[in-house]
C-alpha cells in the first residue's frame, strides 16, 4: 500500500472522528487526484520490484514480431501486393495492445483475491480514482510496450510512409484502444472470482485479434466470416493505423473499412462509455 494513500486516508478519516472539515469541491477534486497518483504509483512499483513482469510483457511482442514477420511472413498475401512484414506491424500493434486487456484483468483480480481491494474500500478513498488509478498505471506500461514494439519494427525493416502528423496519429489510436480495455479487463477482473477464473478470459481476447485484419484481410477470408472481422473494433483500428502509416492492406470493399479512422475513434470511445462506469460501479458493490 502506498504511504502516500494512507496518510492521505488517515486525514481525511477525521471526518469521522467529529474533527471539522471543510468540504469544498476544490478540496474533493485535490482528493481524487492524490488517490488515482497514489494507485499509479503502487501498480507501477511491482514492475521495478518484479522486473521478470517486465520481461515477460515487452519480450512477448517482440517474439511475436519476429515469429509472424519471419516464419509465417513468406506464405501471406497481402491484397493488392507489398510487403508482408509492412502489412503485419499495424496489426501487430493493435494485437499487442488488446492482449493487454488480459494483463489489466488478472492485477485487478489478484488485488481482489489477496485483499487489496477490500483494503481500498476500507478507506475513503474515491472509487473512481481507485480504477483510474489502475488504467493510468496500464495505459503508461502499454506506452513501453509500444516503444520497443516499433523499435523492433524499425530493426526488421518497417517504416512509416505516412507523415509525422498521421504517424502520431496512429500510435494515438492504438493507446485509445488500449485506453478503453484498461475499463473491460477492470470490470472482467472484478467479475471474475479467482485468479484460476482470469485465465480463462484468453478464450474472449484470442478470437478478439484472430478474427480480425490483424494477420489476414477480411477479403481473403470466407463470406461468412469477412463481416465479422471487418466489424470488430481491433480491425478498425488496424486498418485506420494501416491507413494513417501508408502501409499495405489499408482500405477495403465494407463501409466499415472505408471509414476506419472514423470507427478506430467510435468504437473505444462506444466501448469506454459503456464499461468504465460499470467497472466503477462493481467495485461501489462489492461486498465488504
Amino acid at each position: 500500500m502506498a504511504t502516500g494513500t494512507i496518510a492521505g486516508a488517515a486525514v481525511r478519516s477525521s471526518v469521522d472522528l467529529g474533527v471539522p472539515q471543510v468540504d469544498r469541491p476544490h478540496e474533493r477534486l485535490y482528493w481524487v487526484l492524490a488517490d488515482c497518483w497514489n494507485v499509479v504509483r503502487r501498480d507501477l512499483l511491482h514492475y521495478r520490484r518484479l522486473p521478470v513482469l517486465i520481461l515477460w510483457r515487452l519480450g512477448f511482442p517482440m517474439v511475436s514480431v519476429l515469429l509472424y514477420g519471419f516464419v509465417f511472413g513468406s506464405a501471406m498475401r497481402v491484397p493488392g501486393g507489398g510487403d508482408y512484414r509492412e502489412f503485419l506491424m499495424p496489426g501487430m500493434f493493435a494485437s499487442t495492445m488488446a492482449f493487454g486487456f488480459m494483463n489489466t484483468a488478472t492485477a485487478v483480480v489478484t488485488d481482489t483475491a489477496r485483499g487489496v481491494t477490500d483494503r481500498f474500500r476500507s478507506m475513503p478513498m474515491s472509487p473512481s480514482a481507485v480504477c483510474s488509478g489502475r488504467g493510468l498505471a496500464d495505459l503508461s506500461v502499454a506506452v513501453a510496450e509500444l516503444t520497443i514494439l516499433a523499435l523492433t519494427a524499425l530493426a526488421i525493416g518497417w517504416r512509416s510512409d505516412g507523415g509525422p502528423v498521421d504517424t502520431v496519429a496512429a500510435f494515438g489510436l492504438l493507446l485509445l484502444l488500449r485506453f478503453s480495455l484498461i475499463w473491460v479487463g477492470v470490470w472482467c477482473g472484478l467479475v471474475v472470482p479467482n485468479e484460476e477464473a482470469a485465465g480463462g478470459l484468453y478464450a474472449v481476447v484470442f478470437p478478439l485479434t484472430m478474427i480480425s485484419s490483424v494477420f489476414v484481410a477480411p477479403s481473403l477470408m470466407p463470406a461468412w466470416l469477412a463481416p465479422v472481422a471487418a466489424w470488430n473494433p481491433v480491425s478498425s483500428t488496424v486498418q485506420a493505423t494501416r491507413e494513417l502509416f501508408g502501409n499495405p492492406g489499408a482500405g477495403g470493399g465494407t463501409w466499415v473499412e472505408q471509414h476506419a479512422v472514423l470507427m478506430a475513434v467510435a468504437w473505444p470511445l462506444v466501448i469506454t462509455a459503456v464499461f468504465l462506469p460499470l467497472a466503477v460501479r462493481r467495485f461501489q458493490r462489492l461486498s465488504r
